[in-house]
């Protein structure tokens, strides 16, 4: 072990002692500082088996003790020309003592005791040590060698642990903290050496033996020094380990990025002009590197810059993982728990982190892409657990159920709250300013040509699959968050944006059947507790429970519930009678290739019907008689423009004429039966028939 002065060299270089001057000692007590991590490690695994196994130690000095060194003690004392009647006395007692001792007496348990035989050795020496004694220790040095050698195995038999104790002390560390930092943070850059970076905080046990009952003020001194650098070492570690666990999740996610849908189209475009360029003669360009050509190796002496980081890791984590839990000064670490606290938080920065979201250029990752991410740094966090026995799970639970919030713990904002003000703020604006249309037919917002086009496309991140990919990663929490905020903003935005999943079939079928079966004559409140559940399972329902309550917010105190009702009403008669002006825009051309309206009025089906159904459940209305006024009137209001003779104002008539249809289509409560009596049938015939040769005229 270094002593003082090169303790104080390795901290501050220079403070060098004297007999450093020469570079050969100097290096050597370099090579010293640099190993003594691996010694300290190793003498502590040789302590604890020491500790474990004691019995098994005494038994053996007890049976050394009687059947050598009574024996060899004797012979010596025998050989002895002058022997004066005290000290004969006094080594008498030392064989009989020891020639007394048994292997049972271990076995039985009982508590050996030599300090009185030790006390005697010193009183001997002080008997033979005098000028005048006539038996002088100086002249039996194989007396004294023999007797020193006997004190150290009762020692091992009555006082293990105060051997240990005195053997492997290295309390003098805590008079050197920036040494030990030093000596700390070197440990930590090499590689080979961080497996034993646990001895560090193992020798912060070791600062309390060094005070003294004298000085009891050195006490919390010395207990708070040895607390912080406990922590310190500890924090360290962990930061370490989490740095390296997060350079692998970052080549993890380069490598899964690389087998994502998008890269295809190159390696296909290269194929396609590879045979062209083969049949011209021409060179074409050099081919791409295809996934996993960075696992093909020579041999194993080619080493990647993976394979470094999980050695290092797994040298890291050994260390961590040497020990469950550490007692400094009365307080319990726990190592693995600084691991997982890191790990959770630098979990939850990476996922908001990958969603690259850009405030200022409304940019963001698509979900499915984001969901590949996650699952990437996933599956490297959960092969941590073949290194630390720690929960993965709970890392997981504590982080992603987070992000389903509008806020994390911290206060920072989720992956929940950026999609759901990306979508709201720049997708769905775009849809009201007229630059998005939903098609049904591919059940997706598209782009539409302007003369400003956008910066994203608006079908790779509302199609089924971004849906899926979206509901996945914000989970139901998140999703319910994400549709209770759209509902807020029912009132300018022409459709309802909803994800389906459905994760527990039984419980789904069973609530999907209570749906199905609500009597008509069921109380109102009860019937939207039932949709309630419903709409939380992801099942469509007649009415739409998050719309009702937020439209029951807008209630004004001034108005009574009968203004109310009435304006609710007169609200349908202004929405059937306009209806008939939506034929004079040009974009409101119905397209059979999207089965939709190109400037989304289809979505005014879907629109009236819950409208209607939350209003009028609000106001306690009857929904179904509502709904065939509003029928009524639309169709009157749409059969005059038949009678128009301007061709401006008809230009989109047999298009208008298919909302209708789609209304009839969309309704729970109408029938085509009931719009076969209001509007005539061969008209809405005539009406497709007209679009669909329309739309064949113009691709042609």
């Amino acid at each position: 072990m270094p002593d003082h002065e090169e303790i104080n060299a390795c901290g501050d270089p220079k403070a060098k002692p004297s007999y450093l001057v020469d570079k050969n000692l100097e290096s050597a007590v370099k090579f010293i500082v640099r190993k003594f991590p691996a010694v300290e490690t190793r003498n502590n695994n040789v302590s604890t088996p020491c500790m474990k196994y004691g019995p098994v130690m005494q038994r053996y000095y007890v049976q050394y003790l009687s059947g050598f060194d009574a024996v060899v003690l004797n012979e010596l004392v025998q050989n002895l020309s002058v022997c004066p009647e005290d000290e004969s006395i006094i080594m008498s007692s030392f064989v009989n003592t020891m020639t007394s001792l048994s292997v049972k007496q271990v076995e039985d348990g009982e508590v050996f005791d030599f300090r009185g035989m030790r006390l005697d050795w010193f009183r001997l020496q002080a008997y033979t040590s005098v000028s005048k004694a006539s038996l002088g220790i100086a002249d039996h040095k194989e007396l004294g060698k023999m007797m020193n050698t006997i004190i150290f195995h009762t020692k091992m038999v009555d006082s293990l642990v105060e051997m240990l104790v005195e053997t492997s002390d290295l309390s003098i560390f805590c008079f050197y903290s920036r040494a030990f930092e030093k000596m700390f943070q070197q440990c930590l850059e090499l590689p080979s050496q961080s497996r034993h970076s646990i001895c560090f905080p193992l020798l912060c046990t070791h600062f309390m033996s060094c005070t003294h009952e004298l000085c009891p003020e050195e006490r919390h001194h010395i207990g708070d020094r040895s607390l912080s650098l406990c922590n310190m070492f500890l924090d360290e570690m962990a930061k370490q380990a989490r740095n390296l666990i997060t350079d692998i999740c970052t080549e993890q996610c380069t490598l899964s990025d690389q087998l994502l849908p998008k890269h295809c189209a190159k390696t296909i475009s290269q194929a396609v002009n590879k045979k062209s360029k083969k049949a011209t003669g021409k060179k074409g360009e050099p081919e791409r590197e295809k996934p996993g050509v960075e696992s093909m190796r020579k041999n194993r002496l080619l080493v990647t810059n993976l394979d470094k980081l999980h050695t290092a890791l797994s040298e890291l984590c050994f260390s961590i993982n040497y020990v469950p839990n550490l007692a400094v000064w009365e307080h319990t670490f726990t190592p693995r728990e600084y691991l997982t606290s890191h790990l959770e938080i630098r979990f939850t920065k990476s996922i908001v982190g990958m969603t690259m979201y850009n405030q200022a250029t409304q940019e963001i990752a698509k979900p499915s892409e984001l969901l590949t991410s996650v699952r990437a740094y996933m599956t490297v966090l959960q092969s941590i657990e073949n290194y630390v026995t720690i929960d993965i799970t709970r890392v997981f639970n504590n982080v992603l159920l987070q992000q389903t919030q509008h806020l994390d713990s911290h206060g920072e904002p989720t992956i929940t709250s950026l999609y759901t003000n990306w979508y709201l703020e720049t997708l769905l604006r775009q849809v009201s300013n007229g630059h998005i249309a939903y098609f049904p037919a591919m059940k997706a917002f598209v782009n539409l040509p302007t003369e400003n086009e956008l910066t994203f496309n608006a079908e790779e991140y509302s199609d089924i699959s971004e849906m899926r990919s979206l509901s996945e990663l914000l989970g139901p929490y998140g999703m319910k968050f994400l549709s209770e905020s759209l509902m807020w903003h029912i009132s300018s935005q022409v459709a309802e944006l909803k994800v389906l999943s459905c994760h527990i079939p039984f419980l789904v079928s069973s609530v999907e059947d209570f749906k199905d079966h609500i009597p008509r004559e069921t109380d109102m409140k009860v019937a939207m507790n039932v949709y309630e559940l419903s709409s939380a399972a992801g099942l469509p329902c007649e009415i739409d429970p998050a719309l009702v309550v937020a439209l029951s917010s807008q209630k004004s105190e001034n108005i009574s519930p009968e203004e109310e009702y009435k304006i609710a009403c007169l609200l349908m008669v202004f929405v059937a009678v306009s209806l008939p002006t939506l034929a004079s825009n040009v974009m409101s051309q119905y397209s059979p290739a999207i089965e939709g309206h190109c400037n989304n009025i289809h979505c005014l089906a879907k629109a009236i019907n819950q409208i209607a159904a939350a209003l009028f459940t609000i106001h306690k209305g009857s929904i179904e008689d509502r709904l065939k006024e509003f029928l009524a009137l639309a169709s009157s209001s749409l059969l005059k423009i038949g009678q128009e003779t301007d061709k401006m104002t008809t230009r989109n008539r047999e298009s208008v004429y298919l909302l209708l249809d789609m209304i009839v289509q969309e309704s729970p409560f109408l029938t085509m039966d009931l719009l076969e009596s209001c509007f005539p049938y061969v008209l809405l015939r005539n009406a497709y028939h007209a679009v669909y040769k329309q739309s064949i005229s113009a691709n042609a």
